[in-house]
This record gives structure tokens, sequence and C-alpha cells, in this order.
């Protein structure tokens, strides 16, 4: 059953400053293709959140790989044409035009960890800084949001998981603890995969399992 997410839809929609890019209000006329835009982007996501979610993982910022092209976190073109995240399909087709389709290493790492631990059907992803923030004149690339962009994307974060209040959150990377700190909230601490993070992520989200299940 779908979960009501009305106003943590209408305050991704609306926002993003303007040296962002909004996937979900947004069209990249230099990338994406005919199956691609905002609207494609939102559904993705709310098909990705209609789930018994049973755990969160919260990273730091979209991403130009990832998130900016598919509209969902820690996400590649490349894993949802494979068919590897749940209830989420293109039918094969391609959302970019690009010669190759788009493969964000930490996308990769993260739907390989949570199918390996039998976890990919009742965990969703998010992040901290819902949009993507990139250098000037460089929209595909990455930049580390500004002080004042992490604290725009709070309210994101915070609509998102009042509608999840059940879920375990995990923060991937330290700007993602610092954003759920401010929330009060306390989440297991796990490595970002990205920069040689990937084997002490996924032992840290192997052992926080387990010790779950005790």
């Amino acid at each position: 059953m779908m979960i009501p997410l009305d106003t943590f839809i209408r305050l991704l929609s609306e926002g993003g400053e303007a040296a962002v890019f909004n996937p979900w209000r947004d069209r990249d006329e230099l990338n994406d293709s005919t199956l691609n835009g905002p609207l494609d982007r939102l559904n993705r996501l709310r098909s990705h959140l209609s789930s018994r979610v049973e755990r969160i993982l919260v990273g730091e910022a979209a991403g130009y790989q990832g998130c900016h092209v598919s509209g969902i976190p820690f996400t590649s073109e490349r894993v949802i044409i494979a068919g590897e995240v749940p209830r989420v399909s293109c039918g094969g087709k391609r959302l970019s035009v690009r010669v190759r389709p788009w493969s964000e290493p930490s996308a990769t790492i993260v739907w390989n960890a949570l199918h390996r631990l039998g976890i990919a059907e009742t965990t969703i992803l998010w992040n901290a800084y819902p949009w993507h923030p990139f250098k000037p004149g460089k929209p595909h690339s990455n930049r580390t949001p500004s002080r004042s962009e992490r604290a725009a994307g709070i309210p994101v974060l915070e609509a998102l998981l009042k509608s999840f209040p059940t879920a375990d959150l995990f923060a991937v990377g330290r700007h993602a603890q610092h954003a759920l700190q401010e929330l009060s909230l306390t989440a297991v601490a796990l490595r970002h995969p990205s920069m040689g993070g990937a084997a002490l992520f996924q032992r840290g989200l192997s052992a926080a399992l387990r010790t779950r299940k005790r």
C-alpha cells in the first residue's frame, strides 16, 4: 500500500536553489531521454517508497551519476535497467541519451549489499540533502552542499522520516549522521561506500543487522 507522502512530495518537488538540480522538478535537456524527466523520476521514487519499510539508509546528497538521472538515491541508470531495484522498472529502456548507461559505484555497492543481505525489498534509500548540488557551469559534477543548502534539505528529510516512523535508521557518511542528529534521531553510523569504503560499509551494515536479530 502506498504510504501518504503528500507533504514530503510537495517539499521535494518545490525545493532546491538555483545552484542545484532538482530531479523531480527539472529536466536535463542534455541527458534525459524521452522516457525520463521530472514526472518519470517522481513516479519511480513513489514506487521505491511503496514498501513495507523496515529500514532507511540516509546518504549525503544526490549525485550526477545516480539520483540526478534515476530519481532514487544510491541508484543509477544501470541498476534500474538490470532490474535490481524492487518495484521499479523501465522495461529495459534507457533513461539517458548517453552512449553508455550511467553507472554510479556507490549505487552498485549499496544494491549489491542489500540483495546479498536479503533486505532489498524492505529497505528504502534517501539523502540528507535531497537535490543535486553541482559545480558552477558543470551540471554533471558533484560538490558538497553548503551549510545553508543542508539546512534547506532538513524539512524534506524530516517529512520522509515521519512517514515511516518505525523504520530503523542508518546514516551513510558523516553528513547524514549530522543531519539525523539535528533531528534528535538515533541512527547506526555506516562508512560511506565511496573512496575505498565499500568493504567497511558492507561489514558495518551486516554487523548492525546481526545485532538487531539478537
